[in-house]
Order: C-alpha cells, then sequence, then structure tokens
C-alpha cells in the first residue's frame, strides 16, 4: 500500500473528502519526524514505537574491489511493533 492508497481507504473509512485526509496524514507524519529529529520516542499504544538509535561506526568492505573502508557512525529511526500490531499479523 503507498501513501495514494492510504489516503483513500482512511477517507472511505471516515467518510472524509481525500484533500482532507491528506492533510490530516501530512500532519501526523510530520508530527511523528519532528519528534524523531528532536530525538523523542513516539509511542503509539497498540501500533508501536518510533526511535532515533546510533549506529557505531565500523569496518566495511567495497564488495567490487574487496578494498577495506570506515563506515562512519549515524543516526537511524527504529521502530518497534506494539503487542496489538503483531498478535495482528500472525
Amino acid at each position: 500500500m503507498n501513501k495514494g492508497e492510504l489516503i483513500e481507504k482512511v477517507a472511505k473509512e471516515c467518510g472524509l473528502g481525500k484533500a482532507v485526509t491528506e492533510k490530516v496524514l501530512s500532519s501526523v507524519f510530520g508530527a511523528i519526524t519532528d519528534a524523531i529529529t528532536a530525538g523523542e520516542k513516539v509511542a503509539l499504544l497498540g501500533f508501536g514505537t518510533f526511535s532515533v538509535s546510533v549506529r557505531a561506526a565500523r569496518e566495511g568492505r567495497n564488495p567490487q574491489s574487496g578494498e577495506t573502508m570506515n563506515i562512519p557512525a549515524k543516526k537511524v529511526v527504529k521502530f518497534k511493533a506494539g503487542t496489538k500490531l503483531t498478535d495482528s499479523v500472525q
């Protein structure tokens, strides 16, 4: 499912127009992004938790040349699925 299909489904289920639904979803995604950028956790009960983690610097290998190279540390977004979401998939 892509963003357009998500907007269509939510609009249909809530009885809202697509433009309003797109604005709401964009606002929700923006709020999550802003919180993650600020280093906060976003916990949506039953759905899951978004957080930021630091991936340590490490040594890797160039697959084409086999030459070793340093991969710098970086921040990555993590998502841990909630119990309800996990149970609904099984």
